[in-house]
């Protein structure tokens, strides 16, 4: 089974490994499962999420594979690279989702994009619960040896506080 790059994926680590691109509002932070009107994940090895606030909040990690271990060539193969990502919204607020995941050559130039479009949550007609998001590429032409995973979201209804959308269980896998 192929291994988790990405550091932290849940926040077990508060905001460690992560850049934040944007950190508006109240700010992220780090809540415990299920938190505040939120829902169980069920996974009992993931014990917390990123909550998100009422403006932007962005972070991204980059994944060297190189450094990771994986050669030039195996990498010119162009084995598959499944992105995965759990989101949920609360069931008192609305909230917005977005997930930016990015192939890079050795420059940190852009191969190949996985950008589906922004969700909206709104407890008034979705139950909010935790949702699963997975991309698997292929066919991406040589020159792989970046990975850029961004994601996170804001609320809608613009309350002071982390009403936003929560992330966890973040992975980026290399299958060779």
């Amino acid at each position: 089974m192929a291994r988790n790059l990405l550091k932290n994926p849940s926040g077990e680590e508060q905001m460690e490994f992560w850049e934040l691109i944007e950190n508006g509002g109240s700010q992220w932070r780090v809540e415990e499962m299920p938190g505040d009107c939120g829902h169980d994940f069920g996974d009992d090895g993931i014990k917390t999420y990123f909550a998100t606030s009422f403006e932007a909040c962005l972070k991204r990690q980059v994944v060297d594979l190189v450094a990771e271990g994986y050669s030039p060539e195996d990498l010119d193969g162009q084995p598959a690279v499944t992105v995965e990502d759990w989101y949920c919204g609360r069931t008192d607020c609305g909230c917005t989702y977005q997930l930016t995941v990015c192939l890079l050559d050795e420059n940190q130039e852009e191969l190949e994009k996985f950008q589906p479009d922004q969700v909206t949550l709104d407890p008034d007609s979705d139950d909010c619960s935790w949702k699963q998001v997975t991309h698997t590429f292929s066919e991406y032409g040589e020159g792989l040896r970046f990975i850029s995973f961004e994601h996170g979201g804001q609320d809608t209804r613009f309350w002071d506080g982390w009403f936003g959308v929560r992330v966890t269980g973040s992975s980026v896998t290399v299958e060779l």
